[in-house]
């Protein structure tokens, strides 16, 4: 995908900015139909609710759907800012109006939704063809009693962009697959390769990495528990997945390793511009945003290569409400919208990552290349890391508040110098605070 969607938006956001933002979005609503189909000339209105580059207003395939079936009109409200999104969907589902037919579910608020919300959505596990996808992508959306409240749209499989002029300078190997050999199995020789650069760069201002939080994500989401365990149940705090990826990442932060930098934060982006740092851990929907920003210049200086181990940051999915006045429809345009091929065609278009697995499998994806990052074969390299992702992973309700609370709490050590552990005590109170 080509921005940063994915990201939540800080979590310590003011009340009064959130409220003028919840009232923007709810403004845009469709309103209380009071459960009557609505028709535009003639033809039946299917709403969809929609956040960032979800890849259906950007192409042509809402158009091609209603050109297909020529009795419906698709309408379409995004919002730009998912944590806006989501306040005004919670609002919505709270008063039971205002609700699209479908709407857009953040990966990061999948679990909120299936622990409290499952009624409203329609079931989608026996929608006829969607038995396509990645299985460890339709558990995220299933309740305990089997309920399926959305369909996968893309997923954020990850891997490693390097600058290969600044390895080449550090006196290292360029070649993507000599560089993936480097931390192959391992992310503690990611960070040892970190070292070698350190010690080996011509120019002492340039960083290994760009920031700590993105080794962090990568660590802790290519398991299959992070943050909580089967009963909801907060674990972070002995979970050695967090505790290592925790270690790991502050070690990189003291080590001068880092730029220092939030991704997608000020000053983040200039540094992809100026080269200030050499890698970044990225998943697929990173790469359009690092090509924008790191500009035509750095073109052919980028490349990709396989982490060294596989893991999944970010995704989506598409809920059809259950007391849509028009759900068979609505279920009908979402099986399509989330089939193979066109999961496949907004890859070739936009660079989304298709949660099908048939999709992966499908020559515009699997022979996916990046002319931007030196030709890299992208479906190849990030469709790898997609199946080696545990089938089942445990989300909990506040995942995507308490990954902001880490990210947020590994800046104290880049950006404020604090020890390891005064951060992660700071973080702990702050996610003891924010879950109560």
């Amino acid at each position: 995908m080509g921005t940063a969607r994915k990201r939540f938006g800080s979590t310590f956001v003011s009340a009064t900015a959130l409220a003028v933002s919840l009232v923007l979005v709810a403004g845009c609503g469709s309103g209380d139909d009071g459960g009557k189909a609505r028709t535009k000339d003639g033809k039946t209105v299917i709403s969809l609710g929609l956040f960032g580059v979800m890849g259906y207003k950007e192409t042509d395939l809402l158009d091609r759907y209603m050109k297909e079936n020529p009795d419906v009109t698709i309408e379409t409200d995004v919002a730009g800012d998912e944590q806006t999104y989501y306040t005004a969907l919670q609002t919505h589902l709270a008063a039971g109006s205002g609700l699209k037919d479908i709407q857009g579910i953040e990966i990061g608020r999948a679990k909120e939704l299936v622990d409290t919300q499952a009624d409203k959505f329609a079931d989608l596990g026996k929608t006829p063809g969607t038995d396509h996808f990645l299985p460890w992508k339709s558990s995220q959306v299933t309740t305990g009693d089997g309920k399926v409240i959305g369909l996968g749209t893309d997923i954020g499989p990850m891997a490693v962009c390097y600058r290969k002029d600044l390895f080449e300078q550090a006196g290292l190997p360029t070649d993507r697959a000599e560089v993936a050999k480097l931390w192959e199995g391992d992310w503690a020789k990611y960070v040892d390769v970190g070292r070698t650069f350190k010690q080996g760069t011509k120019n002492p201002k340039v960083a290994y990495m760009d920031t700590s939080t993105g080794l962090f994500n990568a660590m802790i989401y290519g398991e299959d528990k992070q943050f909580y365990d089967e009963d909801g149940k907060l674990i972070y705090q002995d979970n050695p997945v967090v505790k290592d990826a925790w270690k790991l990442a502050s070690d990189a932060a003291t080590s001068g390793l880092t730029a220092k930098l939030r991704q997608f934060q000020p000053g983040w982006d200039p540094g992809l511009a100026n080269g200030t740092f050499a890698t970044a851990v990225c998943p697929a929907w990173m790469l359009a945003h690092i090509s924008e920003k790191a500009g035509p210049a750095n073109k052919g200086k980028w490349d990709v290569a396989k982490a060294p181990k596989g893991a999944n940051w970010g995704g989506s999915f598409l809920g059809v409400m259950e007391d849509s006045p028009v759900k068979k429809q609505a279920e009908k345009l979402v099986a399509w919208l989330t089939a193979p091929e066109q999961q496949a065609y907004i890859f070739e278009k936009l660079g989304n990552f298709p949660s099908s697995k048939t999709a992966l499998d499908m020559p515009a994806v699997a022979n996916g290349t990046s002319p931007y990052f030196s030709d890299a074969p992208i479906g190849q390299i990030f469709g790898a890391a997609a199946k080696e992702i545990p089938a089942k992973q445990v989300l909990g309700r506040k995942d995507g508040t308490i990954k902001d609370t880490f990210s947020l709490g590994l800046q104290l050590i880049e950006a404020q110098g604090k020890s390891p552990d005064a951060a992660w005590k700071t973080t702990d109170e702050r996610i003891q605070k924010l879950t109560r």
